[in-house]
């Protein structure tokens, strides 16, 4: 390896960016959260790229591409990195480990998710460019960093492997869970689908409270009623199925 380069320099500078992208676009707060992606070495070999324990904490998303970890798939040692590795590596191995399919395992604490995910009623899916992640359901509380959690979102893959998919850790945040040719593919649209996401969610807030002060009679979609408040509260997943997309813009 030449002077002066780290291993898999390219994707771990990938990594710091987003992570500063990330903190800056107020997708995820000073709580943390934990991003990572599958890669490969010219041998074939599987690495995690992954954020250090306290990215947001201690660095307030400044990270450099030196503190972004390089852990070993197989042994799930770090071999390169400044950082720690979060207890929650755990839940990142579950989902590579039961669904080989995906690339990039992307966990933040967005305000909008947050909202949904504390009231444990899942997100009415409603804008056109979030419908491929389909229903966006709460699951059932762990702790973080637990094995149980890691264990609730093993089971649930197991049950609906289909993806892309975002999911609401109740009283936690928002597990996103991605594929792609390769792990910086997946990362690409994690990024992307935490963002407009985060527009569903407000969007799906003010049509519930207009529904409440009975301005509209349910939840629309795509020019279709596509659920009401009485569907959320039975915890009916919300979202136009009707018509699917063919994949995000």
């Amino acid at each position: 390896m030449a002077k002066g380069i780290i291993m898999f320099e390219p994707e771990r500078k990938a990594m710091a960016h987003a992570v500063e992208v990330t903190y800056k676009r107020k997708n995820t707060n000073t709580a943390g959260g934990n991003f990572s992606f599958l890669t490969e070495d010219r041998d074939g070999k599987k690495y995690v790229i992954m954020t250090p324990s306290m990215m947001s904490e201690a660095y307030h998303g400044e990270i450099s591409p030196s503190q972004v970890l390089v852990v070993d798939f197989e042994t799930q040692k770090v071999v390169a990195g400044e950082g720690s590795l979060t207890r929650e590596f755990n839940m990142h191995m579950a989902c590579y480990t039961t669904n080989p399919d995906i690339k990039c395992v992307f966990h933040a604490h967005a305000p909008g998710a947050m909202f949904w995910a504390t009231s444990g009623l899942p997100m009415p899916n409603l804008t056109e460019s979030t419908q491929k992640v389909r229903d966006i359901k709460v699951l059932d509380f762990a702790p973080n960093t637990t094995v149980e959690l890691a264990e609730i979102v093993k089971e649930e893959l197991e049950k609906d492997p289909e993806l892309p998919k975002e999911w609401l850790l109740d009283s936690h945040g928002v597990l996103i869970l991605t594929e792609g040719e390769d792990g910086i593919e997946a990362f690409n649209k994690a990024l992307q689908i935490i963002d407009i996401v985060e527009w569903n969610a407000e969007i799906a807030y003010k049509q519930t409270i207009f529904q409440k002060l009975g301005i509209l009679d349910g939840y629309y979609s795509k020019g279709q009623k596509v659920g009401t408040v009485e569907d959320l509260m039975g915890l009916k997943p919300i979202w136009n199925n009707i018509k699917p997309d063919e994949g995000l813009e």
